[in-house]
Parts: C-alpha cells; structure tokens; sequence
C-alpha cells in the first residue's frame, strides 16, 4: 500500500473512531478534521454539557498528538500561558520556562471566561506559530494547532472574543443537543473519555503533515476561486452586516474547501466543498449591524442561495 493509501485509510479510520466517542454528529466531527487538515485553528461554541472538551481531547488522541489542556479562568494570567522567565542564582541569568502553548495541540478551554488581556496572549501563536518573551523568539512544535471551546457570551462570567482572535480561528462549529436515539445510547454507554482511553492512536504528526501538504496541492480551478471571491465580495457589499470578511478568511475558505475535498478522497476541489465549508469559515466572522440580526449561519446560507455556482 502506498503512502498515499495508507494515509487515506488512517483518515478513514480517524474519522470512525471520533464518530464511536461523538454520537450523532458526524458532520462537525468531518468539519474538525478539515480544520486541522488545513493547518487552521478551531473554536468549539455551545452550552455546557454537549461534549466540547470531550471532542477536543478525542481529536488530540486519535490523530496521536502531544497535547495539553488550560482552563482558562478569569484570574488567568498570559504567563500562565506562554510561561515566564526565572531567575537562576546558579549562573546569575534569567532561563525561560515554557508554559503549556509548547505542545502540538492546546485545548483552550472555555476560552471566553479569561480577561481580553490572557485572551490575547494567544494571537501571535495562533497566526505566527510562535511566542515572543523577553525580547526572545521561540517557535512552537509543528504541527501546532488551538482548539478552544467557549460558552455562549449570554452566560455570566464571559468575555467576549475580540474580532482580531476570532479571525484567527479557522472554524466554528456548534455541536448542539443530540437526537433522542443518540442520547440514549449516551445514558446506556459508558462515559465517553474512559472509551477513549482504551482506543490506540490512528495517526502520528508525520502523517498529519504529509496530509496537510496533499490538502495544500488539491487542484482548484480559476472559475471556483472566481466563485469563492464572490461569496466573500457578498458579504463586504451587504447594509446589515457590520464587517464584511477579510482576505485571512478567504484564504481559510480555500484551504478548508481542499481539506473537504481531500476528505472525500477527491482530486479536486468542487463548488459542493466551498459550500459545505462556508457557514463554519465565515460563521463566527458576520456582525450584523443591528442586535436582532440573523445568526452567522444564516446569513452564510443566504450568500450561498444568493450566488450562482460555476457550471
């Protein structure tokens, strides 16, 4: 078998393992692995209970990655996440210690009950893949991924993400309540994370790199980039909405659109790729300009319904 077939096959067989620990949702678990298949950040937003942590830690052991967890608190402090430089009396110099964003993925949990302060200490590991301290460069592992989860802004002790970091995140997705079968299922089962303790890795970060480069190679054709520029040109021309995207987010767009389709074990990217993308690309990107807009998910429908697709 190829390496290209073996890849595929493990992918695959990621893709089953995430399903027997998430029930019922086998589109965000897809959406997941497109995310992190196109070198993106994701951002998990739903109401406690519905198994965000649950899908981020099942990601982390099934596509065999170092991994550490942070509780983000409102006494959080940015050390806390970057780490600190320590005094040794020893050889009279500061050494720096590295805090738990030195990892190949950090799970970020309940990111949006940390001040704006500790919020933006992600920023630059997020888009540089690197932390800044002390007048110091250090470069974080490859590959490197964010994979927060957040509560709605309704609930009390939450601050709301600025538009500088949820542009960073490639998606977002919502998990939502499961159906009455797969609840079920969740109430006669055992807990998920001991399941997910007796499961092996299917992946290695060899093998994730390797896919990531594939995704980058996909084929996309002139008239679907023309395509996806128009959906994005949509949303910049539109009165209700306060922000339009901006070029990170399409360039996120096509990179997820190839992630999808290199999923779908497809040698090129179709216009039915961009689409089933778009509303966790741009989702968490619209504002509309009054308070009793739609959601994000429904205008990204909207800009779908309202834009011919390339024959």
């Amino acid at each position: 078998m190829s390496t290209v077939d073996a890849d595929a096959a493990s992918l695959a067989r990621s893709l089953e393992l995430l399903e027997t620990i998430i029930l019922g949702k086998p589109t965000q678990i897809r959406l997941c692995l497109a995310c992190l298949l196109a070198r993106g950040h994701l951002l998990i937003e739903d109401v406690p209970g519905v198994g965000k942590t649950t899908l981020a830690h099942a990601l982390a052991h099934v596509l065999g990655l170092a991994w550490r967890r942070v509780q983000f608190t409102s006494d959080l402090l940015p050390a806390d996440i970057i780490g600190v430089s320590v005094f040794d009396r020893a050889r009279q110099r500061f050494d720096f210690r590295q805090g738990p964003v030195f990892t190949q993925l950090l799970l970020a949990d309940e990111v949006n009950r940390a001040s704006p302060r500790t919020q933006s200490a992600l920023l630059e590991a997020m888009e540089e893949r690197q932390i800044s301290a002390d007048g110091t460069t250090y470069a974080l592992p490859d590959p490197f991924f964010v994979v927060a989860t957040q509560n709605p802004h309704e609930q009390l002790g939450t601050f709301a993400l600025p538009e500088s970091q949820l542009d960073r995140f490639l998606m977002r997705i919502r998990l939502g309540y499961p159906d009455a079968a797969h609840e079920r299922a969740l109430m006669r089962g055992g807990e998920r994370r001991e399941i997910l303790s007796g499961l092996a890795p299917v992946l290695t970060p060899a093998a994730m790199l390797r896919m990531q480069r594939a995704v980058r190679g996909l084929y996309m054709a002139d008239s679907l980039l023309d395509y996806t520029q128009s959906l994005i040109a949509r949303t910049r021309s539109r009165p209700d909405l306060r922000l339009g995207l901006s070029p990170r987010a399409g360039q996120g767009l096509v990179r997820a659109a190839q992630a999808w389709a290199y999923i779908g074990r497809r040698a090129a990217v179709l216009p039915e790729d961009v689409q089933a993308v778009l509303p966790a690309v741009i989702s968490h990107r619209l504002e509309g300009a009054d308070a009793s807009a739609r959601s994000g998910e429904e205008l990204a429908r909207e800009i779908i319904e309202a834009s011919a697709v390339p024959a």
